[in-house]
């Protein structure tokens, strides 16, 4: 029997969205679905909907919880990953609170930035322990990766792993959708070419019947700019000043430049509408409405529609050998973007089929655009650098290249919050030297 693993499979939300769309695909109809969390009661809810799921749709898939993560993995021909080491609390309340002790302000914090950091610092060894459990009892799986941050771990797993692996996003495929949408333009035969780094990948071209949509964008964007605060003044702002829109949201944005939070132009939250401490905020609406959410998933007849995830796809792809292209994160091997390092992880189009994954040449990003990638990507391949050797020095030097916490902070203040931010996640973090 062919296996599909999920770890971290007490995401319920998530996995119904993920091995919910696999259940509609015929070509896997007779697949175990594995499921592993060292949250055996959140893993066993969502064991109880997926079972309620499959009955609904008909599906012809096994489930199976699994207690010990080696025996989950055995023998599975795709994996797919959503964990979050250290969870809300403590980790994420600590990335948030340590941080304002020094006057540095995020919004998300879960990809670059002084939190993005640590988090990849808490999970690159959970990630590197499971995929050694693949290279023993699962060689040949394909790891399909959604936690963040996607270019640190994706290049920590394909640098120091022999598993196949490709990370996966939401950004790249909502991306001109949204943007239509907030300018009130048709998304109807459009042509776009996406590529850059997780969470800063642009839309270098986007058309209509192959006519150049960007004047009418750009003239639009400029208009609401003037005319309204809304939820995606950042993005506007650097494709005014960089000429490209960029795939990720505002919020998560304002934190990956040195532009916008800052203690010398306060006003700038207000004016540019950023949403300062949103992911706590966020965490705490969605443990606040987690009962009522539960009671509906858990309920007699659930229902599903397939979601926009690429998971489903891409095993649907190598199954039945029909091609599906998506945006993709992995390393820069061959020069996929010639002006950005062949040891970064890049996002760019690839293609799913029988013979796995093939991603595309893109060829030289638009000069200003890798620059900014660049300020990204070196505090990431430091913090794979620290999370592998263990050395604490490379620690600092990943925060003190992060954009905006140099722009904001000191070297001794910069060292002192890494010092304060490692005591305080304790056993979470390995022992650095």
């Amino acid at each position: 029997m062919s296996k599909i693993t999920f770890i971290g499979a007490g995401s319920t939300v998530f996995v119904k969205n993920v091995l919910g769309d696999c259940m509609m695909v015929p070509a896997l109809s007779g697949f175990e679905f594995a499921l592993y969390d060292i949250d055996a009661k959140r893993m066993d809810e969502s064991h109880k909907l997926l079972t309620q799921l499959a009955n609904t749709l008909k599906a012809d898939v096994h489930i199976k919880s699994y207690s010990d993560r080696k025996e989950a993995l055995r023998g599975a021909k795709y994996v797919f990953n959503a964990i979050q080491v250290g969870g809300y609390k403590p980790s994420t309340v600590i990335d948030f609170e340590i941080p304002k002790k020094y006057g540095l302000r995020q919004t998300i914090a879960d990809t670059v930035g002084i939190g993005g950091i640590f988090r990849a610092l808490r999970t690159i060894p959970v990630m590197l322990d499971f995929t050694k459990d693949m290279e023993e009892v699962a060689p040949d799986a394909l790891f399909m990766n959604y936690t963040n941050p996607m270019a640190t771990l994706m290049g920590a797993i394909q640098q120091h792993s022999n598993v196949q692996s490709v990370g996966l996003c939401h950004s790249v495929q909502i991306c001109t959708k949204d943007l239509f949408k907030n300018l009130g333009m048709e998304h109807d035969r459009i042509e776009e070419k996406i590529a850059g780094i997780n969470h800063m990948a642009w839309l270098l071209e986007v058309k209509q019947d192959g006519i150049d949509l960007y004047p009418e964008i750009k003239r639009r964007a400029k208009e609401k700019q003037e005319k309204e605060r809304h939820y995606d003044m950042v993005r506007f702002k650097l494709m005014e000043h960089f000429g490209y829109y960029v795939t990720e949201s505002s919020e998560h944005n304002a934190e990956y430049h040195p532009y916008f939070i800052k203690s010398k132009y306060p006003e700038l939250i207000e004016q540019l509408n950023i949403p300062l401490d949103e992911y706590p905020r966020r965490c705490e609406e969605q443990i606040a409405n987690w009962q009522k959410v539960q009671k509906t998933l858990m309920s007699d007849g659930v229902q599903h529609t397939r979601s926009k995830e690429y998971g489903s796809r891409i095993v649907e792809a190598i199954e039945t050998n029909q091609p599906f292209k998506f945006g993709g994160n992995l390393l820069n091997t061959g020069n996929l973007i010639t002006n950005l390092p062949t040891k970064a992880t890049v996002e760019v189009p690839c293609i799913a089929d029988r013979s796995g994954i093939t991603p595309t040449f893109v060829g030289e990003l638009p000069l200003q655009l890798a620059g900014l990638n660049h300020t990204n990507i070196h505090s990431q391949l430091l913090t794979i650098e620290a999370a592998v050797t263990k050395k604490k020095e490379f620690i600092y030097q990943a925060a003190l290249l992060d954009p905006h916490t140099k722009a904001e902070l000191s070297i001794d203040d910069i060292v002192s919050m890494c010092d304060e931010l490692i005591d305080a996640h304790g056993d979470y973090l390995p022992t650095y030297q």
